[in-house]
């Protein structure tokens, strides 16, 4: 295990998918000290630019979701809150947008696999179709620390310790707060975002592999449950100034009413912009935020997705 004072590189060949507390740290590193992170892409390097949809439907899910790591903080001790500042996003080149079989929302009406590789050289949007523009903005899928719980725990949903939360708003700026559930906190970091919807409804994002520099600060006996964010500013900026088109879906389920708002909204981007119901799905979700816009009223709540029009060129 190396110590780190000065600024420091954890390598993406120190990775791991699941959260056990005992995988052997990697580094030690001091609160204080920016830490840069190679992340791979969600597929842990199993698609490429020149992927099929043949090779989404061939993924081993062993291998999905691979977090670099683990770092140990010193001093950190179960209790303790880990203050994580993010600092700063390498440059990306591409990323991959897919429909995989079994997984996503709408799972049971899209079984076949799709895959919409995105040239990411343009640092500031992305290319999702003629006409059709997503602006870019990084931040990690999943972000956590391990569990005090023993053995081996999946990365794929998020936890008490944080884990794959895809939080869009985790950018640049952000400090995330995450409860310190081990000795040294043992926290790691992957699944980065090119762009991404709240709610990530098909199960994927504009995932692309990156660096993220981090700094850690320590909240020595501040004790909360579950992670907590602060950001920097505005939420939005870049997507509000031409105004959202809005589907919204109603049910006593609120699982049964974020499926009904996405079903309006792909039945709108296929109608009005001529998109395959597949590319509608994954534009979705790239682009389009769920919010629960009421759910007090019982017995049925309200569930709302915006899709920003900016992302459309006249």
């Amino acid at each position: 295990m190396t110590h780190s004072h000065g600024k420091h590189t954890i390598h993406s060949h120190h990775h791991h998918t699941v959260w056990d507390k005992s995988i052997v740290p990697v580094s030690s590193v001091q609160p204080g000290v920016s830490v840069n992170f190679e992340v791979f892409d969600a597929s842990g390097g199993q698609l490429f630019r020149k992927s099929s949809a043949e090779d989404v439907a061939n993924l081993d899910f062993d291998n999905v979701n691979p977090v670099t790591g683990p770092v140990y903080v010193e001093g950190a001790k179960p209790g303790d809150t880990l203050e994580v500042e993010i600092e700063h996003f390498g440059t990306m080149s591409w990323g991959w947008t897919a429909i995989i079989p079994g997984f996503g929302l709408l799972a049971d009406k899209f079984p076949d696999p799709y895959l919409k590789v995105w040239d990411l050289d343009n640092q500031n949007k992305a290319q999702f179709a003629d006409g059709i523009e997503i602006p870019t903005k990084p931040f990690p899928g999943t972000i956590g620390v391990a569990l005090s719980d023993e053995g081996a725990h999946s990365v794929v949903p998020p936890r008490q310790n944080g884990g794959n939360m895809d939080i869009r708003h985790l950018t640049k700026g952000t400090r995330l707060l995450l409860p310190v559930w081990v000795e040294g906190a043992l926290f790691s970091v992957g699944d980065t975002h090119a762009a991404q919807g709240d709610g990530e409804v098909c199960g994927t994002a504009i995932e692309a592999p990156m660096e993220i520099q981090l700094k850690f600060k320590l909240h020595k006996g501040k004790s909360i449950q579950e992670p907590r964010f602060i950001t920097p500013g505005p939420l939005t900026t870049g997507l509000d100034e031409q105004g959202y088109y809005v589907t919204t879906g109603h049910s006593d389920d609120l699982m049964v009413a974020s499926k009904k708002a996405v079903e309006y909204m792909i039945e709108h981007l296929t109608e009005t912009y001529g998109l395959s119901d597949q590319e509608a799905y994954a534009l979705s979700s790239v682009a389009v935020d769920l919010k629960i816009s009421e759910i007090v009223d019982v017995p049925n709540y309200l569930v709302s997705a915006y899709l920003p029009q900016k992302i459309f060129k006249k």
